[in-house]
């Protein structure tokens, strides 16, 4: 039987953003707890309940970012999609993807 893969809890204080990244393999998300809002790469808002689940795919090509507009920490629960080596962290940082500005995301944008 193969070892389970590791998940990680992730909070979001409220008010809190994540920062503009990509995932090295994709990422089965829980909300545990609070209101999550995501900017997808190109500018389109999601926002996820407590409850709700999501996947955030690999690569590039899939910046995003998550904020906590709420009032309460934001609490998820993130696990690989698929087995990483060793060391992979989760999250890469990266710019602000092409032709966002401050009304997006004030602390993230160019």
């Amino acid at each position: 039987m193969a070892p389970a893969t590791a998940g990680r809890e992730v909070v979001i204080a409220p008010g809190g953003c994540t920062g503009w990244h990509y995932h090295r393999v994709p990422l089965n998300a829980v909300v545990r707890a609070g209101t999550l809002t995501r900017v997808l790469h190109d500018r389109t808002v999601v926002v996820h309940r407590a409850g709700s689940a999501f996947v955030e795919p690999a690569g590039i090509d899939h910046v995003h970012l998550g904020h906590n507009l709420g009032s309460e920490p934001v609490v998820l629960h993130v696990t690989p999609g698929i087995r990483a080596r060793a060391g992979t962290p989760f999250a890469i940082a990266t710019p602000a993807p092409h032709g966002v500005t401050r009304a997006v995301c004030r602390e993230h944008a160019p």
